[in-house]
């Protein structure tokens, strides 16, 4: 009986798994504007502490909270455009600092045959057709712009409907008893995964912009447009903070053409990193979410796999909903504890 169940719990994860990677373009927005009402609602809330702002009833605070919401996915459709088109206009000054930077190596190397940038070029961008990737470039801009615009459709929908849906879940279980206690766990979602998301998102902010400062100061091209990605990618668990560096300093190379100026944008960009991650996001965050470093690493790799980027965003919210749900079943309280930072759940 125990292999069977084991058997039909395998069958299962593996058809749900295939069924969310299929329906990767219907599922995502979904996750993601559910994911967006935890943060909008306790915005909301936390608006109520404010004088002004708290005399206001509830549909008011979240109405304002989607439409700052709507504004800012907008802005940074905008921003991801603009810059493109800007980067386009300043290639060829960066394909000359590449080439001095490529010679002045070359010449400290003590290289008789030096790789100038027209050698290079032949051997790597000049095999890359550019009319070939036009195409799929500007529908993967359609594409991000039509799912950012179904997030904010579908977050609003989820926040008109908020009201009924403490009646629709107590009849859907069946009962006064079954809806209350499928209720008590919903609430105990909401609060975790809000306040995660919500601290998060505040620290993320921070994070960029410090970066977005620095930037300026540092003279870095595109800074508003770095900082946003590195807020953003602030959101994956590990591997975002590196990331975040990563690209500024490469633009730093192409843009200056120096190694040390690049040198000193690593040096600014992880002072703030090991700030924010090391310092400020512990006494912010505290115990927001109680998964352990394995769950989190294990999540990382399972929702990247099937959603890529936007998996691996969500990887932490979903997971430490599972571990909440997972503890309420008696048969997989287990995997709840052993997923779990303290082993309470």
């Amino acid at each position: 009986m125990q292999l069977r169940n084991i058997t039909y719990g395998v069958a299962l994860t593996l058809m749900l798994g295939w069924l969310l990677w299929v329906g990767r373009p219907v599922v995502v927005p979904v996750i993601a504007a559910l994911i967006a009402v935890y943060v909008l609602s306790t915005a909301a809330a936390a608006m109520a502490q404010v004088p002004v702002l708290g005399r206001l009833p509830d549909w008011v605070r979240r109405t304002l909270a989607l439409g700052a919401f709507a504004l800012g996915v907008v802005g940074l459709f905008v921003l991801v455009i603009n810059n493109l088109a800007q980067v386009v206009s300043v290639l060829p000054r960066y394909e000359t600092n590449i080439e001095a930077l490529i010679t002045r190596v070359a010449s400290l190397a003590g290289i008789e045959d030096e790789p100038t940038w027209e050698n290079v070029r032949q051997a790597t961008f000049d095999q890359i057709d550019i009319r070939s990737l036009a195409a799929p470039a500007l529908f993967s801009l359609q594409g991000l712009g039509t799912t950012l615009f179904l997030i904010v459709l579908y977050a609003a929908f989820f926040l008109a409907e908020r009201g009924a849906l403490a009646r629709k879940v107590v009849i859907a279980a069946g009962g006064p008893a079954e809806g209350e206690r499928t209720l008590g766990i919903l609430a105990r979602v909401n609060d975790r995964i809000g306040r995660y998301l919500l601290v998060k998102t505040i620290v993320n902010a921070i994070l960029g912009a410090i970066s977005y400062l620095l930037m300026l100061l540092l003279g870095i091209e595109f800074a508003l447009f770095w900082a946003v990605l590195i807020a953003f990618l602030n959101y994956i668990p590990y591997i975002g903070s590196l990331l975040g560096v990563v690209f500024p300093v490469l633009l730093s190379v192409a843009q200056f053409g120096t190694l040390w100026m690049s040198g000193l944008v690593i040096l600014a960009l992880s002072a703030v990193q090991i700030f924010v991650g090391g310092y400020l996001e512990p006494r912010m965050m505290g115990r927001a979410f109680n998964l352990s470093p394995f769950a989190v690493l294990l999540a990382l790799a399972v929702w990247s796999s099937l959603w890529g980027v936007a998996g691996a965003v969500l990887a932490v919210p979903m997971t430490a909903s599972l571990v909440i749900v997972l503890a309420e079943i008696r048969a997989t309280r287990p995997i709840a504890v052993m997923l779990s930072a303290s082993g309470e759940v």
